[in-house]
């Protein structure tokens, strides 16, 4: 076994959490994966795997390493199938926040993955900053305004904004009739992550950009958290559009402060700049870009 196919096994392995898996899948005796696995061990010098009775886990050697043959035998098919004009094929790994998956993405996933049968898509969900090429990310979708960094971002829709409370809130606190009338009212926050920062509301005032902080008896860092905690009626939110259309409808949710609406953020797709942009990749991004596109939800 060469070392590419040695790395492919690896990689089995511990996606898979089981040599025994791991061995099913590529075909091969069980005994050969426990036998390239200490090749490799012996070769780097490190212990890549811990073993348990029941469960596979890389070490942190382990994962870096993984994470490093996941590139290179990503680059080996995007090179391969450049040459044979074959089509996109292999693990697409994308990090989205998942309330953007749920209502854009995963409805058009049967399409996709049925237009690129030779594809696999891992998806993890979360709002922290990526950092693409040691995780082994292939892109980003991420909504909001973008710090600086070195990757290429392509942005996908614009999100309108509004701000809500519900009307048990309301009743309890009054409706506000402008910016200026937000003394003695509360909201529901978001918290970032990166920062332990509360994100304050934000109105559009004329030509102006006016934020503010109001106390909060509740701040999260997630999304459907945070959705939840308005519907508590715990306080005042801006979220966008779309993901509050049938609690609008129901009535369960009231927009105020209309004159003054937070503004639109972007939802950017993001990938880095120094990577070629591989098959996969560029199939997806298009994919994706249409899915944003056509969306009922944003007409």
């Amino acid at each position: 076994m060469d070392r590419f196919d040695a790395m492919r096994l690896y990689t089995r392995v511990v996606e898979r959490r089981s040599f025994t898996l791991a061995a099913g899948d590529m075909d091969v005796p069980r005994s050969t994966v426990t036998k390239v696995i200490a090749d490799l061990e012996k070769r780097l010098g490190v212990r890549l795997l811990q073993r348990t009775t029941r469960v596979v886990r890389p070490t942190l050697d382990g994962e870096a390493y993984y994470r490093r043959c996941l590139r290179i035998l990503d680059d080996i098919e995007d090179a391969e199938g450049g040459f044979s004009g074959a089509e996109p094929r292999g693990m697409l790994r994308i990090e989205v926040q998942g309330t953007l998956a749920r209502h854009f993405l995963m409805p058009g996933f049967p399409d996709f993955l049925a237009r690129y049968p030779q594809l696999q898509i891992t998806m993890s969900e979360g709002d922290r900053w990526v950092d693409l090429v040691q995780e082994g990310v292939d892109c980003v979708l991420r909504y909001g305004r973008l710090p600086d960094s070195e990757l290429v971002a392509r942005q996908v829709a614009m999100l309108d904004r509004l701000t809500c409370a519900t009307p048990a809130y309301l009743a309890r606190f009054g409706t506000p009739a402008s910016f200026d009338a937000l003394d003695g009212h509360r909201m529901v926050a978001i918290r970032q992550m990166s920062t332990g920062n509360v994100t304050p509301l934000e109105f559009t005032v004329g030509d102006d950009l006016k934020t503010v902080s109001l106390p909060c008896p509740l701040a999260v860092t997630g999304t459907e958290s945070y959705l939840t905690g308005i519907e508590l009626g715990l306080g005042m939110a801006q979220v966008p559009r779309f993901h509050v259309i049938d609690q609008l409808r129901r009535g369960s949710l009231v927009e105020i402060l209309r004159d003054t609406p937070p503004p639109s953020q972007p939802v950017s797709l993001l990938y880095p700049r120094s990577r070629q942009l591989s098959p996969r990749v560029r199939a997806f991004l298009d994919w994706a870009a249409g899915e944003f596109a056509r969306s009922p939800l944003l007409a």
